[in-house]
């Protein structure tokens, strides 16, 4: 049977890829729906993004819903320099026809929650955990019935790509991000060090494009569009695709390496606020709380990018 996740993401061109693959691949996951959360653009364009992307992946039957629009404490922090005004730059894309549900993304997160049976549903953060946290913090009694969180944040070896010390998701909202790694849920990390190792280089995007479908040629665009960014910044062969690592792992979870270490998150740090302080040696003594990924079999991973993104 497929795995039911549900989305929750800031889009973002890589969240949009994350979302294109997970669309593309009902026979493992059954996307019950997609929160969105402010973070690399306001909540404005993040909940309009993602219909977007919906359409665009021929599936507005999904229900789309807009969540937090600020972080628990402190001022939005917003990422237009990497991602554009709108944060998918690079295509020429339709505003969305599809509705916006008039639920909030919290009512929705523990409605749906609260109703499946223990560890039937898969949470997919891609964005700041703002939405997640919020949810933790308002119905406890949810947290047994998650049967994974599996999201893209943080870093170990790579350090930081907001701050010296802190990766940009975990950044927005560390007092989210310290709810959630304190939960108790199991939880699976793909952080900077994973990501950076899945990079968009010419030949792969070239491979997008020649897919001649509305959704290859809008991934090449987005990735030709924000691998400046990155390439200026890291000297790098091509942009680091960091949210499809989510949903790669939960379609083929043997891509990836890991350890289960302990995790805790820099909430008041002067120089380090935001990081995440991945114990990968064992020393501290606390106990593990999450597995953090540290290798990606990149060959493999863009292999079923392209392969499923041919299906749309």
């Amino acid at each position: 049977m497929p795995r039911k996740i549900i989305i929750d993401t800031d889009p973002g061109q890589d969240d949009a890829v994350a979302i294109l693959l997970a669309l593309a691949s009902p026979e493992d996951l059954e996307v019950l729906g997609i929160t969105a959360v402010a973070g690399n653009v306001p909540l404005a364009l993040t909940q309009k993004n993602a219909r977007i992307v919906c359409e665009l992946a021929g599936r507005p039957d999904i229900r789309v819903f807009a969540g937090c629009d600020r972080p628990l404490a402190g001022a939005l922090v917003t990422a237009e320099h990497v991602h554009g005004k709108t944060g998918l730059d690079g295509p020429a894309l339709p505003d969305p026809t599809m509705p916006l549900q008039d639920a909030h993304a919290v009512a929705f997160l523990i409605e749906t929650l609260r109703a499946a049976p223990e560890g039937e549903v898969t949470l997919c953060p891609l964005g700041p955990l703002t939405n997640i946290a919020t949810a933790l913090r308002e119905a406890r009694e949810i947290a047994p019935k998650i049967r994974e969180i599996v999201l893209m944040g943080g870093a170990y070896f790579e350090v930081g790509n907001i701050t010296p010390t802190a990766e940009f998701n975990i950044f927005v909202d560390p007092e989210a991000a310290s709810i959630v790694f304190a939960s108790g849920v199991p939880l699976t990390v793909m952080p900077l060090d994973v990501t950076h190792k899945a990079l968009v280089t010419k030949p792969r995007n070239d491979a997008f494009r020649a897919l001649g479908t509305a959704a290859g040629d809008a991934v090449a665009a987005m990735t030709d569009f924000f691998e400046r960014f990155d390439r200026k910044k890291y000297g790098s062969d091509g942009a680091p695709l960091h949210d499809p690592c989510v949903t790669a792992y939960l379609i083929r979870p043997d891509l990836f390496r890991g350890r289960h270490v302990n995790v805790e998150i820099e909430t008041e740090g002067r120089f380090t606020r935001g990081m995440t302080v991945a114990d990968w040696w064992g020393v501290s003594g606390r106990a593990p709380n999450a597995t953090f990924m540290g290798d990606i079999d990149a060959a493999g991973f863009f292999a079923l990018l392209t392969d499923r993104l041919g299906r749309l």
